[in-house]
């Protein structure tokens, strides 16, 4: 065994590559994050990978280069930039007589750095635990022994191993809870806002695309932002007014990034929530960025991930401060269904194009418009007071007359509801034009 480092701030970076495929970006994002987690590189190795090496992941002549790379550059941690198995995490360790994290364990860390609210710091714990879970032999090894022959401790006995693997396994069960309850409060607040008629609009894209910096412009709020990858965590709610469509309430959410581990968006899904809960996404890409439109790739597949992929959006390409060519505006593609605007969110040039554009989104894709809900439709009528799709109501002979604020996609939900309820939603939905849905002034019967 070795003694490891507890500093962690010297990182050579393994850059492993498939025969066939070298994208020069990989690296340079991974140095990136590499910083971001408070490392500083110093060197670099590339290593072509033919067929995963089930003992090292890479070739052994590779290992070998990148031990004797480690000892020149005196460096106290090595990140690989692919998933690795516990066994070959392991092995590394033992060649490399270094502290090796893959690409999981670095991103978890920068995200335990930068959680900051009650909830973030439990998602966290969890997908690091998770992860810890099954490389827990690496620091039990010398205590692998059973207990028992004194008085009260006969028996098969349990290994400290077996004993972390049980604590951390009460621990997850805990946190699981835990998160629960969070998940029950934001669904309690999401019901709210519906029943309030108040939309939400969520900012989604790829980390240090600039989501912080447009929310700030947007609301004034302050979010902390920073050139660097994952800058921000915790999400952020602020209620936004002016707009002729109405009040509406911006959540400023996590980046996304090329293969982000499958268990911190299982962790996440309650705050990821917030976007697939959306009635509408401001899908925010560097425009500056050589690789823009396959970080926007990336941003979609997360999207389909959680659920929030067909949640309508408007494409703000920003960062037009460092593009001196383009010029802020507004296009319409897809038949004039999705909005793109080209803005800078630091410098404010083409907000204004942003703000028409989430003006004309929210009134397509809300609706606001007065129901006669004849008598023998009591279901329809106890269901969408159920899911706070009312706004108010009156009496009437032949049944009530019911004001209707709400996402047309949560009143396309009920078209399947039974004993006729869904087809004569539908019909009576389908007479409200898309353009003119929303109407802030509809008057009542």
């Amino acid at each position: 065994m070795f003694d490891r480092s507890k500093k962690g701030e010297r990182a050579l970076l393994l850059q492993p590559h498939w025969v066939g495929e070298n994208d020069p970006t990989a690296l340079e994002e991974f140095v990136e994050l590499t910083r971001s987690a408070g490392a500083t590189v110093v060197g670099t190795l590339s290593a072509r990978i033919e067929r995963p090496n089930p003992k090292f992941f890479i070739g052994t002549g590779k290992a070998a280069e990148l031990a004797e790379q480690r000892i020149a550059l005196d460096a106290d941690l090595i990140l690989v930039n692919h998933s690795l198995s516990p066994v070959q995490e392991r092995n590394l360790e033992k060649l490399t007589e270094c502290r090796v994290v893959d690409r999981t364990g670095l991103i978890l860390d920068i995200f335990s750095q930068r959680a900051r609210s009650h909830e973030g710091k439990l998602q966290v714990e969890l997908a690091q635990l998770k992860h810890i879970a099954t490389r827990l032999v690496r620091g039990w090894t010398h205590l692998d022994s059973q207990r028992g022959g004194a008085i009260g401790n006969r028996g098969p006995g349990e290994t400290q191993l077996e004993m972390d693997r049980r604590l951390l396994a009460e621990r997850v069960l805990q946190l699981s809870r835990r998160l629960d309850k969070v998940q029950v409060q934001r669904e309690q607040a999401r019901r709210s806002r519906v029943r309030n008629s108040v939309p939400l609009v969520a900012l989604v894209g790829y980390t240090n695309a600039g989501k912080s910096t447009l929310f700030n412009t947007l609301t004034g709020a302050g979010v902390y932002a920073a050139d660097q990858l994952f800058a921000t965590l915790d999400p952020t709610l602020r209620r936004i007014e002016g707009l002729a469509s109405g009040t509406f309430v911006l959540a400023d959410t996590v980046g996304f990034i090329r293969d982000l581990p499958h268990d911190l968006i299982a962790a996440f899904k309650s705050t990821l929530a917030e976007t697939r809960d959306a009635d509408l996404l401001l899908h925010v890409v560097d425009a500056s960025d050589p690789e823009h439109h396959s970080r926007m790739v990336e941003v979609e597949n997360v999207l389909k991930e959680i659920g929030a992929d067909d949640v309508p959006q408007v494409i703000i390409y920003n960062k037009l401060d460092r593009l001196p060519e383009r010029k802020p505006h507004l296009e319409w593609t897809d038949g004039g269904t999705t909005p793109r605007v080209w803005m800078s969110a630091a410098s404010g040039d083409g907000l204004e194009f942003l703000r028409e554009a989430i003006t004309r989104s929210l009134m397509r894709e809300r609706v606001h418009h007065w129901l006669h809900v004849p008598a023998q439709s009591g279901r329809l009528r106890a269901r969408l007071f159920e899911l706070g799709l009312v706004a108010s109501e009156k009496a009437e002979d032949a049944g009530w007359a019911m004001e209707i604020d709400a996402p047309r996609a949560m009143l396309e939900q009920l078209y399947g509801l039974p004993n006729g309820d869904g087809a004569w939603l539908k019909r009576e939905l389908l007479a409200v034009p898309d353009a003119a849905a929303y109407n802030s002034t509809a008057t009542p019967p």
